[in-house]
């Protein structure tokens, strides 16, 4: 059995700490963090978007008068923030493929995004869904290029 072989269950074990960690963290932000906060009064109205890139593109738009930090906070942040979830699920999860992680992923922001919705900690936005996976997506892509890369120095 091979170093590389024998190093992948420790590997795994510690991405999976780090996953339920950077989850918690990711929870807190998602429902709490940003100045929000859980409102279960069913007077207020459900606020959501269903039309693919339109906030995205509010944001391009405003980004001639808005603060710079709003509109990279709002379309950048919601892309970074999710890169390390897209380094940590496959290790913990075994996930072999970008398609698995995908089929994983998916359903979980969509959850993620009703829960927001429904209790008015923030808004349905596909383009949330969007801008998140693409995080996820390029995560994948560092991982996978990181894992070939101490492939070939190893």
């Amino acid at each position: 059995m091979t170093q590389e072989r024998r190093d992948r269950p420790e590997r795994s074990v510690a991405a999976a700490v780090c996953l339920v960690l950077y989850a918690a963290c990711l929870i807190y932000w998602m429902f709490f963090g940003f100045g929000r906060s859980v409102h279960l009064a069913m007077d207020e109205p459900l606020s959501y978007n269903l039309v693919p890139f339109n906030t995205i593109r509010l944001y391009l738009r405003a980004a001639a008068w808005l603060p710079p930090q709003i509109v990279a906070v709002n379309l950048l942040g919601n892309v970074a923030v999710f890169v390390p979830l897209g380094m940590l699920l496959p290790p913990s999860c075994r996930m072999r493929s970008l398609l698995e992680l995908l089929l994983w992923f998916i359903p979980g922001i969509f959850l993620v995004e009703i829960l927001q919705m429904l209790l008015r900690a923030g808004s349905f936005d596909v383009d949330d869904i969007i801008l998140n996976g693409l995080g996820v997506w390029i995560g994948y892509g560092l991982l996978r290029l990181c894992s070939r890369f101490f492939r070939k120095s190893g």
